[in-house]
């Protein structure tokens, strides 16, 4: 089931995002590209390799209109340049006269530099403890100050939020409403048990959307093409979504990671009570960006498996399922 959309919601934002100013976009900065287009994997956002006569193409990213504001765009890009100037392999936007975003046509925008690489296995133990480290040392770097701009993770954004925006519109089947209604506010309650529990963490600036699609890895390693979703919140937040498997598996995972993470900071064990609640918040929440964003033509092409009768069921299910694990013991090492 879809809400029926009013018509002018049914447009793209990227409506007018020609090749031909794409082009001009990165062309503002001093470079003539050679007119090869490539749009690249993005969903948020719109990012497309540009050729470059006679030198290496570069990425254009086009920030979605009216998502964040210039302030926060501005402190994702200082927090990337700060860590290059530390030696942390993240890719950072390209300085021209002194700036990293532009805007054309009413597009916010960035130029970078290509940068490949391929999906993180983590397969080997060592593979673990080199992306421990490499987190452990942006951690050390994100604790030097806070965000002013960018936002935090919180239960009333990502749950409580994503909650009421799935309620107050015509998603869910009928029959599945009262159950979700009565599953989100219980996992709330769960969620906010679990963070009383741990009491307060320390917060710092993290990469916040930190699971293995958005790690490429090379022979040097694993790096980030961006910091597109960076926010202030534990530093378990960055590291639960790459483990995987049963609780033994994850265990051995999660000790190979912190042998690399502690050799640059000190990581709180009390965190681990928070890994259950921070899926839970991360389910409720991916759910109801893909329904803000339905309106977008490129998510029902991406996602069409998402809104039918059998999505709802099968998340329902899933929440009830993550409610009783938030009701386990939480992961030990």
């Amino acid at each position: 089931m879809h809400p029926t959309l009013p018509a002018d919601a049914a447009e793209t934002p990227y409506a007018r995002l020609t090749p031909d100013l794409v082009i001009e976009a990165v062309e503002r900065g001093g470079r003539l590209s050679d007119g090869r287009v490539l749009a690249l994997n993005s969903y948020e956002n719109r990012v497309y390799q540009v050729g470059i006569e006679d030198a290496e193409p570069v990425v254009v990213k086009f920030y979605r209109p009216g998502r964040w504001t210039r302030a926060a765009v501005l402190e994702e890009h200082a927090f990337a340049l700060e860590l290059v100037a530390a030696e942390i392999p993240v890719v950072a936007p390209l300085v021209q006269a002194g700036e990293t975003l532009f805007e054309v046509e009413g597009y916010p925008y960035a130029v970078y530099p290509r940068r490949g690489g391929r999906w993180p296995d983590l397969d080997t133990a060592a593979d673990r403890e080199l992306m421990g480290r490499f987190l452990g040392r942006m951690h050390r770097v994100g604790g030097v100050r806070a965000f002013e701009h960018r936002p935090a993770l919180d239960i009333a954004r990502l749950g409580v939020g994503s909650a009421d925006f799935i309620l107050g519109g015509d998603w869910l089947p009928d029959y599945q409403v009262e159950r979700y209604a009565e599953l989100s506010d219980a996992l709330i309650d769960r969620i906010e048990l679990a963070f009383e529990a741990a009491g307060p963490c320390r917060q710092l600036r993290i990469h916040g959307d930190c699971h293995r699609g958005n790690v490429l890895w090379t022979e040097q390693g694993p790096h980030f093409v961006d910091l597109d979703d960076c926010m202030g919140g534990p530093a378990v937040q960055d590291v639960w979504m790459l483990v995987a498997g049963g609780r033994e598996e994850a265990r051995s995972q999660w000790r190979d990671l912190l042998e690399g993470y502690e050799q640059f900071l000190e990581f709180d064990r009390v965190q681990l009570g928070l890994i259950e609640a921070l899926r839970a918040l991360r389910m409720m929440h991916y759910a109801a960006w893909l329904a803000r964003r339905w309106h977008d033509p490129a998510f029902p092409k991406a996602f069409p498996w998402f809104g039918g009768p059998r999505y709802w069921d099968n998340h329902v299910n899933e929440l009830q399922e993550q409610l009783e694990a938030l009701d386990g013991a939480p992961l030990r090492l």
